[in-house]
């Protein structure tokens, strides 16, 4: 008798309800379950139509990928679901929450679906470099057309119930909280009509209008090529499609079947499943468990309105809660304030958020130039210039204004966070919440525990940042903590190949090709050169740029020049000043680097240097560094982060060429005595726990 399954008979309708929390995935036991459920209902001979409805706060919310990688036990999924639709009796799935995945292809096998007004429908499997393995690819265009299955396949988005009324995923809506009534009442009437077993497998009409049509599918890839650049996965659910277009039923399963295999097989989607894992793994701190205390957060006070500043504040903002905003002067201040209204206008015209919205959100803000107004607030977070002496002055001023309780927060992004609380007669709440430019944006949030920082902080702080919607990861005090210490070196070493001769160009095209978005130089050129030039007493190939008013697209150009539609090319300026700092250093120039060396040595000494990372114990886990450069840095995901990346290339071959690096350039190479330690026992990086 199956544990998480309830079978009841009302009124001629079989009811077969699954309980398995959290969110009924469709592991072995719920499959099985299902399974005890139809034999059930075909058993009863009074039984005439079957709903199939979950408890708990979902219907099924997809495969159990914990089971992903371990021997399959049967019945499979594909098995189940072509068990279900061999029903003699019409089934109707009766869906809350959310069908994802294999939830919606459950609900795709049944004859009917009937949802609640807030049930969302979604096969969101492209996040984890798959694509759906149990028929959603072959039965979604047969029942919402070929353009939407692809809009909606390939975006993994999830489908608001009345969106799939309207485009056929749902026959029918309940009333919000009676789905179990209004299922079953369906279900009479689907009786009393005599109405056909629809099985989605048959349905035709909506694929045949595009068959032969090659056009469609060449037109969404070229639309989306940006979107999808350097992942395998939109690619093979758009041949899928085709499949469904093009191909009977059986052979378009067969197809997905084999695309699913391969792309079930391959590291992009074993990388997506890991930092699937590894972003859940963040808030799990081993010495602050669940139960820690947290202190009530309700009011914030934001020190500095530019452009971290203002971010920071949108960020509480956008969950209503009230943010006192101070500045020295009302000048910086009204600035501020008009930079914060303007992005939720464009905002609002982009249709995100309402003019009311905007409004509400506004309204929250108590501008100020008098640390006086800060004294209620339950956090305060300081965004002001980089320095030590100034942060502490901050400090000490807040510390005398701040009521009992209240947090004090850095937003220091290298500064030593110890010395910072020292400033302060209370470190025990102090602690670091280091945003990520523009805060409004970046999902990382660093959290930095100083060496007295309360554990009531940390957990308030993992708490708060699921609250505004941030990744939170975890890091000691070093400098640069996590993400920037580990991905400065890759800068330095891309500074330094620029010197040797190599164009700025090849390496930016090296790094995109990788799969960042954009190369180290374009990025700076973005950024603005003033930002990285100014206040380096050495002289440099950014700081003679900016010296000469080259401050990147902002103004002039950069390391590139730009034509109106910001199309890039190599700028002759930068290469004269390249040659010239390095003929003053002493550099000979003799470009002979390879798209492996490039990959080598710009990104080995991150791996290296997140090892040292791990040794220090700054970091938690291997995982929490790759979450942080993808969130911080938007390291491609389908690499998996750094750490997860040099495992897959080998730490043995990293290594190795380390120390043909470290002999051709110098002990900034030297590897990790942890990663050799960790090679030589054929460890891997991503899995290290501190």
């Amino acid at each position: 008798m199956s544990e998480v399954m309830k079978f009841d008979v009302e009124d001629g309708i079989g009811v077969i309800t699954i309980d398995s929390p959290p969110v009924n995935a469709l592991g072995v036991n719920t499959r099985r379950g299902i399974a005890e459920g139809l034999d059930k209902a075909w058993a009863d001979k009074s039984v005439k139509a079957i709903v199939l409805i979950c408890a708990g706060r979902t219907f099924f919310a997809g495969a159990d990928i914990s089971e992903f990688g371990k021997p399959p036990q049967p019945p499979s999924l594909p098995e189940l679901l072509e068990y279900l639709e061999t029903s003699p009796v019409p089934i109707v799935a009766a869906i809350h929450g959310t069908a994802l995945g294999g939830g919606l292809e459950t609900a795709l096998h049944c004859h009917y679906r009937i949802a609640t007004p807030s049930a969302k429908a979604g096969l969101p499997e492209v996040h984890l470099g798959l694509l759906p393995g149990a028929g959603g690819t072959q039965r979604l265009p047969r029942i919402i057309g070929v353009p939407a299955a692809l809009e909606i396949i390939t975006s993994g988005r999830h489908a608001p119930a009345k969106e799939a009324l309207e485009l056929g995923v749902f026959d029918a809506l309940s009333e919000e909280g009676n789905l179990r009534g209004d299922a079953i009442a369906f279900a009479r009437k689907i009786v009393a009509e005599n109405a056909p077993l629809v099985r989605v497998r048959d349905r035709q009409d909506l694929v045949e209008e595009h068959r032969g049509n090659t056009k469609i599918f060449e037109d969404f890839r070229k639309k989306n090529a940006r979107r999808f650049r350097g992942f395998n996965a939109p690619e093979s659910i758009i041949k899928c499609i085709e499949a469904a277009a093009n191909l009977p039923y059986e052979d378009g399963v067969k197809e997905e079947r084999r695309l699913f295999t391969e792309l079930h097989d391959g590291v992009q989607s074993q990388a997506q499943r890991y930092v699937f894992f590894a972003e859940r793994q963040t808030s799990k701190i081993p010495d602050v468990p669940k139960d820690t205390p947290t202190r009530n957060v309700k009011s914030i006070g934001v020190i500095g309105a530019g452009t971290m500043g203002g971010g920071i504040a949108m960020n509480f903002l956008n969950t209503g809660a009230p943010v006192v905003l101070v500045e020295q002067t009302q000048e910086a201040l009204d600035r501020g304030i008009s930079v914060i209204r303007r992005n939720y206008e464009n905002s609002a015209k982009r249709g995100r958020l309402t003019a009311e919205q905007v409004g509400q959100r506004m309204s929250l803000i108590t501008p100020s130039t008098d640390y006086q107004d800060l004294g209620a607030s339950d956090l305060i977070i300081e965004a002001v210039f980089e320095t030590m002496e100034i942060k502490k002055d901050v400090f000490g001023k807040i510390d005398q204004i701040a009521k009992d309780g209240a947090i004090l927060a850095s937003n220091t992004s290298y500064l030593d966070l110890d010395e910072i609380a020292a400033s302060t007669n209370r470190p025990e709440d102090v602690i670091g919440l280091h945003f990520f430019s523009p805060a409004n944006v970046m999902p990382l949030l660093e959290i930095v525990r100083g060496k007295k920082t309360g554990k009531d902080l940390i957990n308030t702080a993992m708490k708060l940042a699921k609250k505004i919607g941030k990744t939170p990861v975890l890091s000691r005090v070093c400098h640069g903590f996590i993400a920037n210490r580990v991905m400065t070196v890759r800068g330095v070493q891309a500074d330094a190949m620029i010197l040797e001769g190599v164009s700025p160009e090849e390496i930016d095209r090296v790094i995109y090709e990788y799969g960042f978005a954009m190369g180290p130089f374009r990025m700076r050129d973005l950024v603005g050169l003033d930002v990285i030039g100014r206040g380096s007493n050495e002289k440099t190939v950014a700081s003679e740029l900016v010296a000469r008013d080259r401050l990147g697209q902002k103004k002039n150009g950069g390391y590139y020049d730009y034509d109106e539609n910001r199309n890039a090319t190599l700028s002759p300026i930068a290469m004269d000043i390249i040659r010239e700092v390095a003929a003053d250093k002493g550099i000979k120039q003799a470009p002979n680097a390879t798209e492996e060396d490039i990959v080598a040595r710009l990104l080995y000494p991150v791996v290296n240097e997140g090892a040292r990372i791990l040794d220090e114990g700054v970091a938690i886990r291997g995982s929490d560094i790759d979450i942080a450069c993808i969130k911080g840095y938007n390291w491609p995901v389908y690499r998996g982060g750094p750490m997860f990346w040099a495992d897959t290339v080998g730490l043995d071959r990293i290594v190795s060429k380390l120390n043909g690096l470290a002999e051709a350039y110098g002990d900034a190479f030297a590897p990790s005595p942890f990663l050799v330690k960790l090679a030589k026992e054929g460890k891997r990086l991503s899995e290290v726990s501190t």
